[in-house]
């Protein structure tokens, strides 16, 4: 059978007057959006025109929480209680919700953003709070993760689980991302981020910064939108996909053949 991915990128991270990143043009490429649903980036007004845009151009809405830091967007750790991220995650989903019913779709997935993105693949009390609100806002929601606590808390609730690749953040030994903070953990050269991309979803490996090959499942791979070049790489990370014979699909439809 032939490889299947889905292509998902970060959206609506604006705020305001002031954009973040070329939202349009990433539409072109992907088939799952991640909407900001207001804690990190995102108002009424850019939810309501990204979801709009997802829709005219057939892309899934998915839910892109994060803690309460609009002003580190998102990338900061808080010392927030394990019941303040459930009730966290069910405002920002309901959020997403009543603009998705007004544009005639419905959120298919959700992808914790930044820090708590991070965390929740370490943190079993933050990953069970996250599982809980997603299980019980919508038991057919998709939850995009990393390997990780929060993809065994999603699975030990019946929930669906989306791997997430990520080709151009650089990888530990053991699995996890390296911090921002640290140099080296955003790799920059179209190559090879072309080239980590291919060996995720034909290989289901990923080089390690140890030097390693380390195993990644890959269901959708994230493209960032937010970076220098960042259409032109998603661009050529699409096309490399397809040259490889891979084939770019829903989400559901990536699920489907896995599960089969």
């Amino acid at each position: 059978m032939p490889h299947t991915v889905d292509l998902v990128a970060d959206l609506g991270e604006g705020f305001g007057a002031y954009a973040m990143g070329d939202d349009e043009a990433l539409l072109d490429v992907l088939t799952s959006a991640n909407i900001a649903c207001g804690f990190h980036a995102g108002d009424p007004r850019i939810m309501d025109a990204t979801v709009r845009h997802c829709v005219q151009r057939g892309v899934a809405v998915g839910a892109h929480p994060s803690f309460p830091d609009l002003v580190g967007f998102g990338r900061r750790a808080m010392d927030l209680s394990p019941d303040e991220v459930r009730t966290d995650m069910l405002y920002q989903i309901g959020a997403l919700q009543a603009f998705a019913a007004a544009h005639g779709t419905r959120v298919q997935h959700v992808a914790p953003h930044g820090r708590l993105g991070n965390l929740v693949a370490i943190r079993p009390d933050y990953a069970a709070a996250v599982a809980d609100a997603v299980a019980s806002v919508d038991g057919s929601l998709i939850v995009l993760a990393q390997d990780g606590e929060l993809a065994d808390a999603a699975r030990g609730r019946g929930l669906r689980v989306g791997i997430v690749g990520i080709a151009d953040r650089a990888y530990r030994d053991d699995g996890t991302l390296v911090p921002r903070s640290e140099p080296g953990a955003v790799i920059h050269d179209v190559g090879e981020i072309a080239e980590r991309t291919i060996r995720m979803v034909t290989e289901g490996v990923v080089r390690s910064v140890g030097g390693h090959d380390i195993p990644v499942q890959c269901d959708t791979v994230l493209l960032h939108g937010d970076t220098p070049g960042a259409i032109a790489l998603a661009r050529r990370v699409r096309e490399e996909l397809l040259a490889a014979g891979v084939e770019i699909t829903a989400l559901t439809d990536v699920l489907d053949g896995r599960d089969a």
